[in-house]
């Protein structure tokens, strides 16, 4: 698959500041992926988004959105480029078309005409189909200040793919939705990569929407810690093992030294599954057992000890 960001040895250092905002951090994303950033405040991940939607210089380093450099050709970067930033940017007071048209017209997609009907019907069917994939189609015509707010995400999503932008940033773009508004967001988010294979470039505080990401990227104080498939960072950083425990403590103890499964007691028994399935273990003892709990880190987990360490 071909490369659609690209970002080599990429660092900002602010005026007065004593160290660097980026610190020399180096990723790339393919066409089509689920790439996210992650991150504690004050890690980058702001600036690494500025820098990438062409609103923030770089000091230096090299960073490429669809070949086009973001220091040298910022225009064309726009061109490719869909955003929704954490904080809604939406004008209450009109309408969920009428905020459409206009964002259109900046863009120089289409001529500016003063209503929906008077517009080129190129630009009605692509509102319409998109309106369609978010379920939006019957508030078209509604004012936005009646909008719950993972009804305005929707219309956010809908205004930055009409360009129909090779990659589509995501800067905590579920901050401050309703559980429920989550969970419907992502599922229309899923039904848009299905459907235009863009790319989705995620900043989140919710580290259970990166689970399904291709690729993750954690940085801490400007600089990248951990860098890969989520199921790889949490391979590599996290063991995986058994709790288990029985009536007759001391007949299990005995029988896990007998088998050579190294334990620990936390104070249940604890084994790792490096050498042995949490299957192979249990079937091999015959001692009848009152706990078995198999703990499978998640992503969090990996998060929490990298940003820890780091």
């Amino acid at each position: 698959m071909t490369l659609v960001i690209e970002v080599d040895q990429l660092t900002k250092r602010y005026r007065g500041a004593d160290s660097n905002a980026v610190d020399g951090i180096s990723f790339t994303v393919k066409s089509g992926e689920f790439f996210t950033l992650l991150g504690p405040n004050g890690a980058g991940k702001t600036t690494t988004i500025s820098i990438l939607t062409t609103t923030l210089a770089p000091t230096s380093g090299i960073a490429r959105i669809a070949g086009y450099d973001v220091a040298h050709a910022a225009s064309e970067v726009r061109q490719n480029i869909g955003i929704i930033f954490q904080q809604p940017s939406l004008d209450t007071n009109l309408t969920a078309e009428e905020n459409i048209r206009f964002h259109a017209v900046l863009y120089g997609l289409w001529p500016f005409y003063p209503t929906f009907s008077t517009m080129p019907s190129d630009y009605k069917r692509r509102v319409q189909e998109l309106a369609v994939l978010l379920d939006l189609e019957n508030d078209m015509f509604k004012p936005v200040k009646k909008f719950s707010g993972g009804m305005r995400r929707k219309l956010e999503i809908i205004r930055s793919l009409l360009h129909e932008p090779r990659v589509l940033f995501l800067d905590e773009p579920t901050a401050g939705l309703d559980p429920v508004s989550r969970r419907s967001l992502w599922e229309y988010l899923r039904h848009v990569r299905r459907e235009s294979v863009t790319t989705v470039f995620l900043t989140t505080h919710y580290l259970d929407e990166a689970e399904e990401a291709d690729t993750i990227c954690i940085i801490n104080q400007g600089k990248v810690v951990s860098y890969g498939p989520p199921q790889e960072v949490k391979a590599q950083l996290i063991d995986q093992y058994l709790l288990i425990d029985a009536a007759n403590r001391e007949q299990l103890r005995a029988e896990l030294k007998r088998l050579g499964f190294g334990f620990s007691e936390t104070p249940l028994f604890k084994i790792g599954l490096n050498m042995h399935s949490a299957q192979q273990i249990i079937k091999a003892i015959e001692t009848p057992l009152t706990v078995v709990k198999t703990h499978i880190p998640s992503l969090e987990d990996a998060y929490l000890e990298i940003v820890g360490h780091a």
